[in-house]
């Protein structure tokens, strides 16, 4: 024969079993109650013969019967409303987020006005005019104003005490 159709030597030497899961098509035999189709079929009944309108033939389990042309004019309606729907409700988020940003602009120009109306943004404290003494600072020390020297009188041993009576004196032990 041809020489395209032999096998190759390797796969002639592996041997060929037969799975116990596998059935092979057998032919159907017919019922004794068998009748052959019509040759010829019936006329359609979507086809317009006299030029009337087209009889609805799609009924639903409910009893109401419609044209396919109807049931696409409904989907297409629908398909219209919602996405209608949708575009209202995307207007109305819209104009919600743009609410919120403009009440909370309205409080921060309120809390510090013309913060967001200027370019710099570093904000200074205004310097008081007048002779500075010398006064503690946060950490308790001493700061001359006109040396800029401090003492530490905050960290001295003799003053631990009435700095505890002064943040803790107004409890009482019961």
């Amino acid at each position: 024969m041809y020489e395209s159709h032999r096998s190759h030597p390797l796969l002639a030497q592996v041997p060929l079993t037969v799975s116990p899961f596998i059935s092979l098509p057998t032919a159907v035999t017919l019922p004794y109650t068998y009748k052959a189709v019509q040759s010829s079929l019936p006329p359609s009944i979507t086809a317009d013969t006299i030029g009337t309108e087209k009889p609805k033939y799609v009924v639903s389990s409910s009893g109401h019967a419609a044209k396919p042309d109807e049931i696409l004019a409904s989907c297409n309606a629908l398909q219209e409303h919602i996405k209608n729907a949708r575009l209202e409700s995307q207007n109305k988020i819209t104009e919600w987020e743009a609410g919120i940003r403009d009440r909370e602009l309205a409080e921060k120009r309120r809390v510090a006005p013309g913060w967001l109306d200027r370019e710099e943004k570093i904000l200074e404290p205004t310097k008081a005019d007048g002779p500075h003494e010398q006064e503690p600072d946060l950490m308790g020390s001493i700061t001359d104003g006109s040396a800029g020297q401090m003492t530490t009188s905050a960290l001295s041993p003799t003053r631990e005490g009435e700095e505890l009576d002064r943040a803790f004196g107004g409890l009482a032990l019961r």
